[in-house]
């Protein structure tokens, strides 16, 4: 159920996933606001699996991790979770809820859920592919408990970086899974360059990346550095044929990038399909887009051409 910025109420969707007409669902899903409120939101219920394994896998180097993520993926395996997490983020983790992570370059959290037999195979299947890329120890969560206590070490991932950093940058970009070794090395080169630490804590399933850039605001100019640090691995994302977000969204922060990834004619339909629902610009009017516009490439309220005064264009 939506209320779009004229009032009007509209339900889109359905009951399966596909539907005749206009993907009206998936249009306004992920739009920021900009097409109108959400205000009812029906979801489906899915049953409880029969059994969940959660496989914690310590490796010598991220390219290792990226390299088995890889793998997991290419041999159909389709896990609930792959988390990944470098060593930084793994000792401000640690160091925070004592998750009992082996210290290593590269921490893969693996989760599968399903049927008791079909899990235990996969389970092992994987096993065995992080050993053969270089998986130096693997272990199962023995208990309900212990599988709780792995997750609420990733899940403080982020507000643990207080405890190494005073100050840090959340980063949101994506990658396709292969990049994954390619793209961290980078990172860590880009992080060099700029003299700033960056910890790296994301979902390695779908290549979301979420990378931590480090800083100290104290510190004449670091800020502004960490601010660059952190745009320049959005285009490192878009550059080895990712996105600059796969989950935060482009609000304020990224839209001046959105043009890193979209053609002119690519954003201007965009604003088509805005102006369609907002022809007013009322929703979040400076969010997503590099330049706030109307349908008439201009912002704020209309105002008449010149050459529309003078009869030579037409507007419509």
């Amino acid at each position: 159920e939506i209320v779009l910025p004229d009032g009007s109420l509209i339900h889109v969707g359905g009951k399966t996933f596909d539907h005749a007409g206009y993907d009206i669902a998936g249009v306004f899903v992920g739009s920021e606001g900009t097409l109108g409120i959400a205000t009812k939101i029906t979801l489906r219920i899915v049953k409880r699996p029969q059994t969940i394994q959660t496989l914690i896998a310590a490796f010598n180097s991220t390219d290792e991790t990226g390299a088995a993520v890889s793998e997991i993926i290419a041999a159909g395996i389709l896990p609930a979770a792959v988390e990944m997490m470098d060593r930084l983020s793994m000792q401000a983790a640690e160091a925070a809820v004592h998750a009992g992570y082996p210290m290593c370059e590269g921490l893969l959290l693996v989760e599968l859920d399903g049927p008791t037999i079909e899990v235990e195979q996969l389970m092992n299947q994987v096993k065995d592919i992080c050993t053969a890329c270089g998986a130096w120890e693997t272990r199962l969560a023995q208990s309900e408990v212990e599988r709780a206590l792995v997750w609420k070490g990733r899940k403080a991932a982020f507000a643990a970086m207080g405890r190494v950093s005073p100050n840090y940058i959340v980063q949101d970009g994506v990658i396709p899974r292969t990049a994954l070794p390619r793209v961290l090395r980078e990172i860590a080169q880009l992080s060099t360059a700029a003299g700033l630490r960056v910890a790296n804590v994301f979902h390695a399933g779908d290549g979301n990346l979420h990378p931590l850039v480090l800083y100290d605001r104290k510190n004449e100019g670091e800020e502004h550095r960490a601010e660059e640090l952190a745009f320049d691995i959005l285009k490192l994302c878009v550059e080895a044929g990712g996105s600059i977000t796969g989950e935060h969204g482009v609000g304020m922060e990224k839209k001046k990038f959105m043009s890193a990834m979209f053609a002119e004619p690519d954003l201007q339909t965009m604003q088509l399909v805005r102006h369609a629902f907002d022809p007013e610009q009322l929703s979040n009017p400076d969010k997503i887009f590099p330049r706030p516009r109307l349908c008439a490439e201009k912002t704020g309220p209309y105002e008449p051409h010149p050459l529309e005064v003078a009869g030579v264009a037409e507007f419509f």
